[in-house]
């Protein structure tokens, strides 16, 4: 018998070895291709029942999103927007290339390349996450834009099974440059921005298609927490995330190594405000706000309504600047008043720095008046830090309005002194301390030839003080008010040559059936007789009084009206020839535009026109125009007698200060009311009306000194000063209907033998002859 190999026992081993491996490996593949087979039958099943039933995005083939209201400039330029959602809808191929690489290289490198869902990026970003590194997400832009559309933010699995769902019907629906350029009008970036377009400007105060690399990779990095993260409210984190998403592009080939290196280097200069639009135009916008809605209701803030406005980006500058400058001229000159409040500092630097942070939040800027708290004070040297923690020095003439209390002999509640919270400013390179100033101001100027407002600044700080001073404040215009009477003189046979007696006058209690009234100039002096030219050129209010007085007062209110005025508003008494009436610098500038453009009567607007987002026009102003007749609301030759007179109050008289532009053309009119409460300049060059107040709003005097010319009208020349830099002098020709006689014009039909000769120059003072009138008609006039 044969005997049998030993390596045969070794063979079947490993033929039963290579025979279990075999059926493991068939029950293994059995499996799998049952999970796999299951898996298709899952999503199969998940595409015949859901799929039908995802919802239909007419939201993304019609994309029409909320779009604020924006308000522009004459010049277009952005001054105001309005709406919970601040976005610009921007065009795909209007989208800057840097942006879409930048936002493509943080968020979805391989966009162009999957369906909607990259099974490569979840593969990686599981990999990633499993070796213990920062969470990766792995959801592409289709895979946003379908939450962001449909879906909420929950972290379950149906709602991610959808996401998926909707990112492939989505990329069945809309075209890849389609999909991005919805995500990038969509997307919320912080600070109210949705889209890049918004968050552009309101960061930077851009438009889109002016962003550098450093900026774009800055907006970029937002998507992923842009409450928290962006710029303004965490400068740390916005950097880091810009650099890492510049490193992403260099490394991605999107950029070179030369414009990393540039980018990384650029200091980007971030809006802190995010409502600071590059003009102080905040009256302006509420304006036009209000005015839209009162057309377009509630729609008014999701239409994407652009309201265009009449101001000028250059006018509305110069008229900001002049104001803020002449109020805070004003006050410098009324003294110190102190510190705004005090805290305690603590030694600890780091917890100082807190502290200090914390208190000066409760003090917010006024434009580049900052609070700083006081760290050490001195009569030579100030210390004091800045919200931001930079520490600033003050010396020399930067101490000068603090001079007294900086004294160890100083009342203690007003000494300044460490802990002290005190407002600065930066002159050139050095700092001074200055104070937030308690009195208000506003100033408008418009076109005279048909009402267009080119500047309006309704109070010295919009975010302290929302009233409309140019609008809503009805303050006596004091002597600003004469030319009006005045001009109705004229049209009951005064003229400028007319003697009229500047002499005390004083109606007793007889003639006024009640309390005695004895008006005075503002000076005190008076000059006896003098032409009507000479008295609206010294602002006599004897002069003005006894021109009421012969026209009656009743006549002057009336005339008035013709100007704009509300009759109500400024009773028909002896008073109304001082301006103790109530008018708004609205009104003023509506007024003296009258004299200006040879006696028509223009309203003053403020829209040009409305559109919607597409640009469609809804609503377009047709202004009233000088030169149509049916406009006319004065003669003529009232508007040039007029014009002569108020051109000889800049020229010798109360607004001798205006003289310092080098023009020939322009008039005007000084304003000061009793006990110097409010103050007025309102003049014009033939072209532009402009006018200036400054007043307490609590009424209260501004001091014994302050006139009109002396607190107003440095406001108007710097204003004109920049306005009418490149407008040529103007010279208005006499028109017909005068005739000139002794140096002064008369109406034809008035000549010097048919015209009042004088006034009050042949009666006694005070006696009925004034004007024969009976005590009655003396009393109605007076009260």
């Amino acid at each position: 018998m044969a005997s049998s190999s030993p390596r045969e026992p070794q063979h079947a081993a490993r033929s039963g070895q290579r025979s279990m491996a075999l059926k493991l490996a068939l029950t293994a593949a059995g499996v799998l291709g049952g999970l796999a087979l299951g898996g298709l039958l899952l999503i199969s099943f998940m595409l015949a029942m859901a799929y039908p039933n995802l919802p239909a995005l007419d939201s993304l083939t019609d994309y029409r999103p909320k779009i604020p209201l924006r308000v522009f400039s004459a010049d277009n330029v952005l001054i105001g927007e309005f709406g919970e959602e601040r976005r610009s809808i921007v065009r795909f191929q209007d989208i800057p290339d840097v942006v879409k690489k930048a936002v493509l290289a943080i968020e979805d490198d391989r966009f162009y390349q999957h369906g909607g869902v990259d099974y490569w990026g979840i593969v990686r970003a599981a990999v990633h996450n499993l070796s213990g590194g920062a969470r990766q997400g792995a959801s592409t832009i289709t895979q946003q834009v379908a939450r962001n559309f449909f879906l909420s933010s929950e972290q379950t699995l149906k709602r991610k099974l959808y996401e998926v769902l909707l990112a492939w019907k989505i990329e069945e629906n809309l075209s890849k440059d389609q999909i991005l350029e919805v995500y990038m009008n969509q997307i919320y970036l912080g600070q109210r921005a949705y889209g890049f377009a918004s968050a552009a400007q309101i960061y930077f105060g851009k438009k889109l298609g002016n962003i550098t690399v450093a900026e774009a990779a800055m907006l970029a990095g937002l998507p992923k927490a842009p409450s928290a993260n962006n710029p303004v409210v965490n400068p740390k984190r916005a950097r880091a995330r810009q650099l890492y998403i510049l490193e992403r592009m260099v490394g991605l080939g999107y950029i070179t190594q030369a414009q990393y290196k540039e980018a990384r280097e650029q200091d980007l200069k971030v809006k802190t405000d995010s409502n600071d639009f590059g003009v102080h135009a905040e009256y302006v916008a509420e304006m036009a706000r209000q005015m839209a809605y009162e057309q377009f209701k509630e729609e008014t803030y999701t239409r994407g309504l652009n309201v265009f406005t009449t101001i000028t980006k250059a006018d509305q500058d110069a008229a900001y600047l002049a104001l803020r400058q002449g109020v805070m001229d004003y006050d410098k000159r009324h003294g110190y008043r102190g510190p705004e409040g005090y805290m305690e500092i603590p030694a600890d630097k780091e917890q100082a720095e807190d502290a200090i942070e914390s208190e000066l939040s409760d003090h917010p800027d006024s434009d580049d008046i900052v609070a700083a708290a006081v760290l050490e004070a001195s009569p030579k040297q100030i210390r004091a830090m800045l919200v931001s923690g930079e520490e600033i020095t003050i010396t020399g003439p930067g101490l000068a309005i603090a001079t007294n209390l900086l004294s160890d002999k100083a009342p203690p509640n007003r000494r300044v002194r460490r802990g002290a919270i005190i407002r600065v400013t930066q002159e050139g390179k050095n700092w001074a301390v200055v104070q937030l100033p308690q009195v208000e101001a506003a100033f408008v100027s418009a076109s005279t030839t048909d009402g267009a407002i080119r500047a309006l600044v309704g109070g010295f700080d919009f975010n302290r003080n929302k009233f409309n001073h140019v609008t809503q404040a009805w303050r006596q215009p004091g002597s600003s008010f004469k030319p009006f009477i005045y001009s109705a003189s004229l049209e009951k046979g005064l003229s400028p040559a007319t003697v009229i007696n500047d002499a005390p006058i004083t109606f007793d209690a007889g003639q006024t059936g009640g309390q005695a009234w004895e008006p005075k100039n503002y000076d005190g002096k008076y000059e006896g007789p003098m032409s009507m030219r000479r008295g609206l050129t010294k602002s006599k209010n004897m002069v003005s009084i006894r021109i009421l007085h012969k026209i009656g007062a009743k006549y002057g209110q009336e005339y008035a009206t013709r100007f704009g005025f509300d009759a109500e508003k400024n009773p028909p008494y002896l008073t109304l020839a001082l301006g103790a009436g109530a008018v708004t610098p609205m009104q003023m500038a509506s007024a003296y535009t009258v004299f200006a453009n040879g006696g028509y009567k223009v309203s003053p607007y403020l829209i040009t026109k409305i559109t919607d987002s597409t640009g469609r026009v809804l609503s377009q102003a047709a202004p009233e125009k000088a030169g149509d007749e049916a406009n006319r609301v004065i003669d003529a030759r009232n508007a040039f007698l007029m014009d002569s007179m108020l051109k000889d109050v800049v020229k010798q008289g109360t607004a001798t200060k205006a003289l310092a532009l080098k023009r020939t053309d322009l008039a005007g009119k000084t304003g000061t009311t009793n006990d110097s409460i409010d103050a007025w300049f309102a003049g014009y060059q033939p072209s532009l009306v402009g006018v200036a107040w400054i007043g307490y709003d609590q009424p209260r005097n501004l001091g014994n000194r302050e006139t009109g010319g002396g607190v107003a009208l440095p406001i108007w020349i710097s204003y004109m000063e920049k306005a009418l830099k490149s407008v040529p002098n103007a010279t208005i020709p006499a028109p017909e209907g005068l005739i000139m006689s002794g140096g002064d014009y008369y109406y034809s039909e008035y000549p010097p033998s048919n015209s009042v000769r004088s006034l009050g120059n042949d009666a006694p003072q005070g006696s009925a002859a004034e004007g024969s009138r009976t005590r009655d008609e003396v009393k109605n006039e007076l009260f």
